[in-house]
């Protein structure tokens, strides 16, 4: 079914929405949550979660594309699950490692109080997303917004660990430069 018709469904307040959800974008969801969470069953709970969530947002969101809705909610109700349970006392998994990597070249400014600067970066990050070949930019979504294990984008793309280890090490100091030339220092 076309998002089109699902986000209707969700507007006419029809339970099939959530059974169309499923069918059309469950994998997409579980692929997120798993990534981030590293257990099926917290997986499988923050996919209903994120169906329950989508289900209280529309309406009046009328997201535009939905797959993109979608997965923003489900990294951020994996992200909260880690960050409520410790995740540093029990490894993290992917998402702290992938935090870690990126610390050499982000700012930070996690107390969230300049929306301005939060804004001027997100704008920074895509304007460098968008300029990297595809592959790269295949390689860094994976591994910072999907929090791919470096083995799995390595069987994925049927190139070595050590390339893909590489490859990164060279976009983040890509990134560093790129936000150091805008004005962005740590």
């Amino acid at each position: 079914m076309i998002d089109e018709k699902i986000i209707a469904l969700y507007w006419a307040r029809d339970e099939h929405a959530i059974a169309e959800t499923e069918k059309s974008y469950g994998r997409y969801i579980r692929y997120i949550t798993y990534n981030i969470l590293l257990d099926r069953n917290d997986s499988e709970e923050i996919t209903n979660d994120t169906y329950l969530k989508t289900w209280n947002t529309i309406p009046p969101a009328k997201p535009d594309p939905l797959k993109s809705y979608l997965g923003r909610i489900a990294r951020q109700l994996s992200i909260n699950r880690l960050e409520a349970e410790h995740a540093k006392k029990r490894n993290g998994g992917q998402y702290q490692l992938a935090l870690e990597e990126l610390e050499e070249c982000i700012p930070d400014r996690s107390d969230g109080s300049d929306l301005a600067h939060q804004t001027a970066l997100r704008d920074s990050l895509n304007r460098f997303l968008r300029a990297l070949p595809t592959e790269q930019r295949r390689v860094f979504l994976k591994r910072y917004w999907y929090m791919c294990p470096i083995a799995q984008i390595s069987k994925e793309m049927s190139v070595s660990e050590s390339k893909i280890k590489s490859m990164l090490m060279r976009i983040r100091e890509k990134l560093k430069q790129h936000l150091n030339e805008e004005g962005f220092h740590l």
